[in-house]
């Protein structure tokens, strides 16, 4: 870590067609972008699918299965925080993006997660609150600031971006520099001691 900066993932996190999320989570890689503290690593889901069926600890996997395991873990193993962009389907979190968080363990843990909610009334807002809970579970913690867009498809406009350009920005970067302090911290952390469950 104290030969470079630390690696942000974001992850969009719904696959459903038709979805929102690529919109919000590209608007906020570039504010993590410009933030300048961080190396970016822009993650959609749909581009790694993984079966709801799991093989057994140590089982064998079908080896097409097996390749896209391998390198979105290789991608998460590499990153030293996170922000999962997440939309709210039935007051929680899409299920595909409670698949991936199942089918790793290790790439999670001491590592920060920030949370970008989008959705109609709520913002998406009991999806994240539903996440604070799971992340723990993986040895991983949510930072306190995190972004909520209520009718996500009235806040941003053609371009992609938010109307509130000042406002929304700024939300952005309270919440780059949280994850910027904890994934240097731990990251120190997790190369002087490796953190062990």
């Amino acid at each position: 870590m104290t030969d470079r900066q630390p690696r942000l993932a974001v992850i969009i996190g719904s696959v459903r067609d038709g979805r929102f999320g690529p919109t919000v989570a590209s608007w906020f890689a570039e504010r993590a972008t410009e933030h300048g503290r961080f190396e970016v690593d822009l993650i959609d889901l749909a581009d790694h699918p993984l079966p709801v069926v799991m093989p057994a600890w140590g089982g064998e996997t079908d080896p097409a299965v097996d390749r896209v395991q391998k390198e979105l873990g290789a991608r998460l193993t590499d990153a030293d925080a996170f922000v999962v962009v997440t939309p709210e389907y039935n007051h929680s979190f899409p299920a595909a993006l409670k698949n991936v968080i199942d089918w790793y363990r290790e790439e999670w843990f001491a590592k920060p997660v920030g949370l970008v909610s989008y959705g109609g009334q709520s913002g998406g807002i009991r999806a994240a609150e539903q996440l604070r809970q799971v992340f723990p579970e993986m040895h991983a913690l949510t930072v306190r600031d995190a972004l909520s867009f209520h009718n996500a498809w009235e806040v941003f406009g053609s371009d992609g971006q938010p109307k509130d350009a000042e406002a929304t920005a700024a939300a952005a970067k309270n919440m780059l520099g949280q994850l910027e302090w904890w994934a240097t911290t731990l990251g120190e952390g997790r190369e002087k001691r490796p953190y062990g469950a």
